[in-house]
């Protein structure tokens, strides 16, 4: 099994970005690849409730299902602990599955031999 890890530093700011990003993790999580996404600068704000309810890009499945199925799948998802202070997210206003963290997990993933996405 290899690990994947899948930067999304978009939301609702740029939902091709932010869609794809997740496309990708879900096909990895779905090919049994350890798979976490890590939500960065504007990403962030895709951690909480409601926020993927308005994001659909054409031609790909609401970022909400692709979520939902990522997280179900065995996805995980870490929220940039830094990113998340400064638009006032704390751990009580994320959607379930989803965990604020420091950079040095993301460091701990890819030095642990991750490969790396960054949408």
């Amino acid at each position: 099994m290899s690990k994947i890890l899948i930067s999304i530093t978009h939301g609702a700011d740029d939902a091709d970005r932010a869609t794809v990003g997740f496309v990708l993790a879900g096909a990895a999580v779905a090919s049994e690849q350890e798979t976490t996404v890590f939500l960065s600068t504007e990403g962030v704000r895709l951690a909480e409730p409601g926020v993927a309810d308005g994001v659909h890009e054409e031609g790909f499945a609401p970022l909400k299902e692709l979520m939902a199925s990522f997280l179900e799948n065995g996805g995980q998802i870490l929220v940039c602990s830094p990113c998340a202070k400064k638009r006032g997210i704390t751990e009580d206003k994320l959607v379930s599955g989803a965990t604020i963290v420091g950079g040095a997990r993301v460091i701990e993933l890819m030095a642990s031999g991750a490969q790396t996405l960054t949408y």
